[in-house]
């Protein structure tokens, strides 16, 4: 009876090893990336600019190529460091990935800058935040984060970073 069925519709049988496959095949894909802890720094009124932080994990070696948000205007990935004796703050075009080593996404060091706000973003304020996540394949896929705004910690316990005095 079954060849009968798979000879009289065998588009249906098509069809079902196409969703069996895929379905099987969902989590290697869909889960590129793992996201811990994400948080944005609150804002005072009129502020124009913010970070966020995060630790990121990836399954598969891949780099974090972009982030956006609809709280922000522009949205870009930075690094700190020093040069120089000077904390410089830069933007760097993608953000390297390791295979099952989580990347810090932390004041002083890598973060996602949030630029041309729109709204001010208050402490327990919930920011969404897409992050763009390439694969050594080429292959792209998009995590949706939400991070919750908080009011910075003193600077004396930071490890240096994105304080007030920086400008952008």
């Amino acid at each position: 009876m079954q060849s009968s069925f798979t000879n009289r519709f065998p588009w249906l049988m098509s069809c079902l090893l196409t969703v069996a496959f895929t379905i099987a095949a969902g989590p290697v894909v869909a889960q590129v990336v793992s996201v811990k802890d994400p948080w944005v720094r609150s804002t005072v009124p009129r502020q124009k600019a913010t970070a966020a932080y995060m630790e990121i994990t990836a399954g598969r070696a891949s780099r974090l190529l972009e982030a956006s948000s609809p709280v922000a205007g522009v949205v870009e990935i930075h690094e700190m460091r020093m040069d120089k004796d000077v904390m410089r703050m830069r933007a760097i075009p993608a953000l390297e990935l390791p295979a099952g080593q989580p990347v810090a996404l932390e004041p002083g060091g890598y973060h996602v800058m949030l630029m041309d706000l729109k709204v001010q973003i208050k402490d327990g304020d919930k920011v969404p935040i897409s992050l763009v996540v390439e694969l050594r394949n080429g292959s792209r896929e998009t995590a949706q984060i939400t991070a919750v705004a908080r009011s910075p910690q003193p600077a004396s316990t930071q490890g240096g970073g994105h304080g007030k005095s920086h400008s952008h």
